[in-house]
């Protein structure tokens, strides 16, 4: 089993809080188009002939991309890989690229899956943020979606927003309820460095949420969405139960990266795992597509994982599902030792009700995922 992930960069402007790598210049769209294609070629065996079960599209904003545009690109992959019989494959989009055409054009497309960046039902915060899209525009395009018959949809939101309110979260998560979509992402805006947010809270025009206030966010979040019938199977994302999958939609493509699935990544800034080393495209549109096209230089980086390295990337992977740390997977592929102190060290925090052992696996409780961070950096080995 193994994962694709093509990383679109265009965007038609830049959200204030993304650090991820992007571009608004589309002139780049053709010249970028062909060097992912060629670059599926140049990286075939990277993935040693395993089956490709998810497909992911992700961003930038992959909806800026034509109906055939994405076409192409999957034609690209289904011709290169070998890709399962039933295949996850997702799309991500921005609201107001989902006009009813451009999702008509979708549902003749392999897409079975969609996720949607919402980040707020609150038109002050998404002003805030750049986003391009009102709040009612967010929600008219998961109804077009549900209307079409793209019913597996995931949405993004965010907490912890300048002057956002208990209130006003609460009423995010509603509006998000309410449309009963499969799967919720919802993520604590943090502040990155080169990032516009980041800039304005050093000048002072914006002052960042308090700690305590977005703990509060995170378990109104918690409480509200298993309600609701979501199951909290990673430390971000929420899916949804239903009689078809009563143990919840979870992202496949998502969990691949916590649960050490091999992954393909293509295009400028994407990453690549293949339980040996990990590898990272430059993060330059332009050097990219030279380097891919002509050949005139190495477009990616690779770090050989040793030991220790493999090690911490379990650990930290684990321990953010529902799942846990399996102890008979830990000594198998690292050893007693590596055992031993993993034990010892979440010792302390199963005292605290923390960490607790489950059918041999080592998992996070629900008062210990508020600290999560700091007890993940605990158990790694330095």
């Amino acid at each position: 089993m193994a994962g694709l992930y093509v990383h679109i960069p265009f965007c038609a402007k830049r959200c204030i809080y993304c650090d991820f790598y992007s571009n608004t210049d589309m002139g780049y769209k053709e010249a970028c188009m062909d060097a992912l294609l060629c670059e599926m070629d140049v990286r075939r065996d990277y993935l040693q002939g395993e089956t490709v079960e998810t497909i992911y599209l992700g961003g930038g904003t992959p909806s800026q991309l034509s109906p055939q545009d994405l076409e192409k690109l999957l034609n690209g992959v289904f011709r290169v890989f070998s890709v399962s019989d039933n295949p996850e494959i997702t799309l991500e989009a921005n609201p107001d690229d989902l006009s009813d055409g451009y999702i008509s054009a979708l549902t003749h497309l392999p897409f079975n899956r969609i996720s949607i960046g919402i980040q707020s039902f609150d038109d002050r915060e998404l002003r805030l943020l750049n986003r391009r899209h009102t709040a009612q525009e967010a929600f008219r395009a998961v109804t077009r979606c549900k209307d079409a018959g793209l019913t597996n949809i995931s949405i993004d939101l965010m907490y912890g927003l300048p002057e956002q309110t208990t209130e006003i979260w609460q009423h995010n998560i509603n509006k998000a309820i309410e449309l009963d979509v499969s799967h919720i992402s919802a993520y604590n805006l943090t502040y990155e460095e080169e990032t516009v947010i980041y800039k304005m809270m050093e000048c002072g025009k914006l002052k960042p949420v308090e700690d305590e206030l977005c703990e509060q966010f995170f378990r109104i979040l918690i409480e509200k969405l298993t309600t609701a019938g979501f199951v909290h199977y990673e430390i971000s994302n929420f899916a949804k139960r239903s009689d078809s999958y009563p143990d919840g939609r979870i992202s496949l493509h998502n969990s691949s990266y916590w649960n050490g699935t091999r992954y393909l990544g293509f295009g400028p800034s994407a990453h690549s795992y293949n339980g040996k080393c990990r590898s990272w495209n430059i993060s330059s549109i332009s050097a990219y597509i030279r380097a891919v096209s002509d050949g005139s230089g190495e477009f990616y980086e690779t770090e050989v994982l040793d030991e220790r390295a493999r090690y911490n990337d379990f650990i930290i992977t684990r321990l953010r599902t529902m799942w846990g740390v399996s102890l008979d997977e830990l000594r198998r592929e690292f050893g007693k030792e590596r055992e031993h102190y993993f034990l010892e060290k979440s010792e302390a925090f199963m005292r605290l009700n923390m960490l607790k052992v489950k059918d041999n696996f080592v998992k996070v409780t629900s008062e210990g995922i508020f600290v999560s961070d700091a007890i993940m950096r605990e158990l790694i080995a330095l």
